[in-house]
C-alpha cells in the first residue's frame, strides 16, 4: 500500500536544525517517493492519505545495543554491581531459559520498543531463532547476534558460534532485508585470547560484522591490563577486532590513545547512559569520541539493566551527562543527540540510507503528538523533544512502509497476550531463586 502523510511538521535528524512546515512524505513499495510541499495531483498518487496537522514526523529510532528478551529480568535484580549482577543472579537464571521464554520476552521488547518510536534495534542473546521468528512477526528491523563465551582456540567451531554462523546463513538479509546478523562475542572477560581470534578469522572468512562489549567498566579495564599488559581497546587492537563494521558497545572507561584506536579504525561505539548510570560503571566521553571522528550511537541495554527501552529518554540522559561530566552545558548538544539516536545508529547497524527522510530512504518514520502542553510555547521542536518529550507521544510507527502501530494501537502484535505470557515464565523462571 502506498501511504502519504500530509501537513506534517518534519525533523531531519542528519541536517543541523533541520526543520520542515507543512511537508508532505509519500511512501511506496518500502521507500520514501516523495518529499516536499503540496503539488497538484499529489494525493490521487497514494493509495492512504495520513493527516498530520499538529503533528511531528521524524524517521524511527535505532537502538544500536540491546538484549532484547531480557525484558523477562527488568526489576529482578536492582541495585547491584556488575560483575555481581551478571555472574550471581542473570547468568544462573539464563542457564534456565528455553527459546519459547525468549520467544514471549523478545516480543515483549519490541511491544515496547514501537510503542516508543524505536523502528531498529541490535540484539545480543541467545535462542535466536526464536528471536527472528519475533523480529519478523512484529515487521520490526533487527540485527542479531548469538552471544558468544569461550575458552577454546581449537580448530573446531564451538556450538555457540556455529549457531551463530547459522543463524547467519538462514537469517542474514531475510523477512524483506530487515533482520541483520552479526557475530556477537560478549567481552574481553568472557572469551579466551584463542577464541576471539577465531571469531575474528570467522569474521573474516564469511564478512560478517562483529559487535562486542567494550571498556564498560574500570575494572574490565584493570583486569585487561593485569593480564595483557593493556587496555580492552589496544588488546582488541592487537588481535585484529576493531574495524568499520565492529560495533563496540560502552566504551565509557577509554582514554585518549584508546579514542584514536577507535576512530582510526572507523569501530562504531554505542552510548548506553542508562545502563551506565544504574551500574555506576561511569560516563562515556562521547563528546570527546565525537571530536574524533567516531560515530557515536545510542543503546538502551537490556530492560534488566536500565529498566526500560525508552530510546527519548537515553537521548535526555546523554546529553544531561556530557554536560554535567564536562562542565560545560554546550556539550553534545540537541542536534548531536538526535543524530545519535538516528542516523548515526542506522549507520553502526549497516542499514543504508536509513534514519533519515529522503526520497530513495527506508520508509520507516514515526509520528508523534507533538500538540501537548510540554511543547509549548512553539520555540524549538527538536529541543522540545529531548528535552520535554516522552515515548507516550509517539502516536504512529511505519517501518518498512508498513504500519505497525497507528494512534497508539498496535497491529502486528497483541500486547495483552504477550504480558500474559511473560509474566508466567518470569514466575516460572524465578520459582525458587
Amino acid at each position: 500500500m502506498s501511504i502519504l502523510l500530509k501537513n506534517a511538521q518534519v525533523i531531519l535528524p542528519e541536517v543541523e536544525g533541520g526543520v520542515r512546515s507543512n511537508c508532505f512524505v509519500g511512501t511506496r513499495n518500502g521507500r520514501i517517493d516523495y518529499l516536499g510541499g503540496e503539488e497538484a495531483g499529489l494525493t490521487d498518487r497514494y493509495d492512504r492519505i495520513i493527516d498530520c496537522t499538529h503533528k511531528t514526523v521524524m524517521p524511527g529510532f535505532a537502538n544500536a545495543h540491546n538484549h532484547a528478551a531480557m525484558t523477562l529480568f527488568r526489576n529482578y535484580a536492582d541495585d547491584m554491581k556488575l560483575m555481581d549482577w551478571l555472574f550471581s543472579k542473570i547468568f544462573p537464571l539464563e542457564d534456565k531459559l528455553t527459546d519459547e521464554a525468549v520467544y514471549w520476552a523478545s516480543l515483549l521488547a519490541m511491544v515496547e520498543m514501537i510503542k516508543g518510536g524505536t523502528t531498529v534495534y541490535s540484539d545480543m542473546y541467545f535462542f535466536m531463532d526464536s528471536t527472528v521468528k519475533a523480529a519478523s512477526e512484529a515487521g520490526m528491523r533487527a540485527v542479531l547476534s548469538r552471544g558468544l563465551q569461550g575458552e577454546s582456540g581449537g580448530e573446531d567451531l564451538d556450538y555457540r558460534l556455529k549457531e551463530n554462523l547459522e543463524l547467519y546463513r538462514q537469517y542474514h538479509n531475510s523477512s524483506d532485508g530487515r533482520i541483520k546478523v552479526m557475530l556477537g562475542p560478549h567481552s574481553v572477560y568472557t572469551c579466551s585470547e584463542a577464541y576471539l581470534r577465531k571469531v575474528v578469522k570467522a569474521s573474516a572468512e564469511h564478512g560478517i560484522p562483529i559487535q562486542i562489549h567494550l571498556s564498560e567498566t574500570k575494572e574490565e579495564v584493570r583486569n585487561a591490563i593485569e593480564k595483557y599488559g593493556m587496555s580492552p581497546v589496544r588488546y582488541l587492537d592487537r588481535i585484529g577486532m576493531l574495524g568499520n563494521t565492529t560495533v563496540a558497545a560502552h566504551c565509557v572507561v577509554v582514554d585518549d590513545e584508546d579514542m584514536d584506536i577507535l576512530a582510526a579504525r572507523g569501530v562504531q561505539v554505542v552510548h548506553n547512559p542508562g545502563s551506565n548510570m544504574k551500574l555506576a560503571s561511569g560516563i562515556a566521553p562521547v563528546s570527546r569520541m565525537l571530536e574524533k571522528g567516531i560515530n557515536v550511537c545510542l543503546g538502551t541495554d537490556g530492560a534488566s539493566s536500565n529498566n526500560n527501552l525508552d530510546m527519548l529518554e537515553e537521548m535526555r540522559m546523554a546529553t544531561y551527562l556530557q554536560k554535567v561530566s564536562t562542565d560545560d552545558p554546550t556539550a553534545l548538544p540537541v542536534d548531536a543527540v538526535l543524530r545519535m539516536a538516528t542516523v548515526n545508529g542506522a549507520r553502526a547497524l549497516g542499514f543504508e540510507g536509513l534514519g533519515t527522510l529522503a526520497a530513495g530512504s527506508p520508509a520507516d518514520m514515526i509520528i508523534l503528538d507533538t500538540e501537548q502542553a510540554q511543547y509549548y510555547p512553539k520555540y524549538n521542536v527538536r529541543s522540545a523533544l529531548v528535552y520535554s518529550g516522552s515515548s507516550a507521544d509517539v502516536e504512529t510507527v511505519m517501518i518498512n512502509g508498513s504500519l505497525v502501530m497507528e494512534k497508539r494501537n498496535l497491529i502486528t502484535l497483541d500486547e495483552e497476550r504477550i504480558l500474559y505470557k511473560v509474566n508466567k515464565w518470569a514466575m516460572k523462571l524465578t520459582q525458587n531463586s
